[in-house]
């Protein structure tokens, strides 16, 4: 599996960081947190609790296809988390990297809010979520390199199901 990225996507609280930092260990690859790639602007936007536009998003995405090229130039492999609501945020990320497969932390609104609420820390803000499902666009038949996995149970299911998918689609 070297010179692969893995981008766990979805929705806040969707449970990426969680299962990709795990899902790194279990795969012996690196773990690079989306969020750590934002530009400053942005941490302060979502941080006073305004949702990013897609003219905010375009520096982070460049930054995110840079590091899917460098996982893959240095023949290593990665687990990246990114949120890639929409169809045309993931194509960003697919240009010039063709080793890449997107995991969809998969789950209903009412769901994440409930896990939203219980968070501490996390600069992404509970009344955010709504503006988050609106932009989502699910992957569909036509993103061949996208991986559905369901985010009901507790993490332990969750981190299974997800080492299995990306497993078999390996």
């Amino acid at each position: 599996m070297s010179g692969k990225s893995y981008v766990v996507m979805g929705v806040s609280s969707s449970g990426k960081s969680s299962i990709g930092a795990a899902l790194a260990q279990a795969l012996g690859a690196k773990f690079i947190d989306g969020d750590d790639l934002h530009p400053r602007a942005n941490i302060i936007k979502m941080g006073g609790g305004t949702p990013l536009n897609d003219d905010d998003r375009a520096p982070w995405l460049e930054r995110i296809n840079d590091a899917v090229f460098a996982v893959d130039r240095k023949n290593e492999t990665a687990v990246i988390v990114c949120s890639a609501l929409k169809k045309a945020y993931r194509d960003r990320i697919r240009q010039g990297n063709d080793k890449l497969t997107f995991v969809f932390m998969e789950g209903g609104y009412e769901l994440i809010l409930e896990r939203m609420k219980a968070r501490q820390g996390h600069y992404q803000k509970a009344g955010m979520l709504q503006s988050q499902f609106d932009a989502l666009e699910v992957p569909g038949a036509d993103e061949p390199d996208v991986i559905h996995v369901p985010i009901d149970g507790d993490f332990e299911s969750v981190l299974a199901r997800s080492l299995a998918a990306v497993r078999t689609a390996a």
